[in-house]
Formats: structure tokens, C-alpha cells, sequence
């Protein structure tokens, strides 16, 4: 049991590991565990959306993909020039010690192999999370958001990422929650 607490405060380090990217973005801060979090649920949107993909390992590539940074940290494009993090040694010294550590390091290597379907569809929902918050940046004014997205969907792998990348683009990051411009704005009530 000893172990698996270290594990759980080892994944709990992800939620102050910062992405570094955004630094160079000169807007946006999140965490790994926020990054995370919202490609969990993009990689349960495209397994619903592709055929024939397993959700349940999806999802647990999804939720691991980045757990080697707790030990790395986030190595931005500009870091990778300059610093090679050994991340397989990351995943093999945590799965070592885990009674389940097989199934993290086959899901991680996979994911890190980008082969199988779930394994693409995995690499779609870690890059349309950058997308959906260079989207979010851009319509809040960061002029440099369009020159990244470019670069970002060109690494998507499937066509059903591309696809929903599109509708991504052309839609107001606002507008899931303030399309209704009623008098409830005004008066806080409806009649």
C-alpha cells in the first residue's frame, strides 16, 4: 500500500507541474493534471465518434499519456531542442513498483508507439486540447494563436480529429454559455 500512495501522490505532482509552452504563447497557464483532464474527455468524444475504438483503454491512455511528467517535467518544443527527458525510464521506474504497473507502461508505450487506432485517437485528444486552448486564446485577442494552431493541426493523426478541429475553428469558444442574449442577463431571472 506504501506504493500505491506514492503513486498517487507521484500523479498528484501533475497537478503543479506547469505546461511550459505557453510561456512562449505569451498568454495561457495550466497545469499537466488541466491538460489532462480535458483530454480524457476529448478522448471520450472520439471514441464515441470513431468506429471499432476501444473506449475503456482510450481513455486510460488519455489519463496516463502524460504521467511521466511528475519525474520529467513538460519539455515544451523549445526545451525538446536542447534536453532529451528519458521518459521510458520514467514509466518503467513507476511501474516497477506497482502491482498494476504493467498495464500503465503497455498503455503508455503504446500511446508512445502511435500505432493501434486508440493510440491516434489519444495523440488527437492531447493535441485538440492545445487546439480547443489556442482557440480560447485567439478569440480573446493573442494574436500568436493562429500561427500555432497551424502547426498543431498538422499533427493530427485521423479524420475524424481533423473534422472536429474544423468545427473547433469556427466556433466562439464563448458561446456554449452565452448564446441566450435575453433579458436574463439584465434582470438575472427568467419570466
Amino acid at each position: 500500500m506504501k506504493r500505491i500512495a506514492n503513486f498517487l501522490f507521484e500523479a498528484g505532482m501533475l497537478k503543479r507541474t506547469p505546461r511550459t509552452g505557453f510561456q512562449f504563447l505569451g498568454s495561457g497557464a495550466e497545469s499537466v493534471a488541466e491538460h489532462i483532464f480535458r483530454t480524457v474527455y476529448i478522448g471520450y468524444t472520439l471514441g464515441n465518434l470513431a468506429k471499432d475504438a476501444d473506449i475503456n483503454k482510450l481513455l486510460k491512455m488519455c489519463l496516463f499519456h502524460d504521467l511521466p511528467e511528475a519525474r520529467t517535467g513538460d519539455l515544451n518544443y523549445v526545451n525538446k531542442k536542447y534536453v532529451k527527458a528519458d521518459e521510458k525510464k520514467a514509466v518503467n521506474d513507476l511501474a516497477d513498483t506497482l502491482p498494476f504497473g504493467n498495464e500503465i507502461r503497455e498503455l503508455i508505450f503504446e500511446f508512445m508507439k502511435g500505432e493501434s487506432l486508440e493510440a491516434k485517437l489519444a495523440y488527437d485528444a492531447d493535441q485538440l486540447e492545445l487546439i480547443l486552448a489556442l482557440k480560447e486564446y485567439k478569440d480573446v485577442g493573442n494574436k500568436y494563436a493562429d500561427e500555432w494552431l497551424e502547426f498543431a493541426l498538422k499533427r493530427l493523426k485521423t479524420d475524424i480529429a481533423r473534422e472536429l478541429a474544423g468545427t473547433i475553428l469556427e466556433t466562439d469558444s464563448s458561446l456554449w454559455w452565452f448564446s441566450d442574449k435575453s433579458d436574463w442577463w439584465i434582470k438575472g431571472k427568467k419570466d
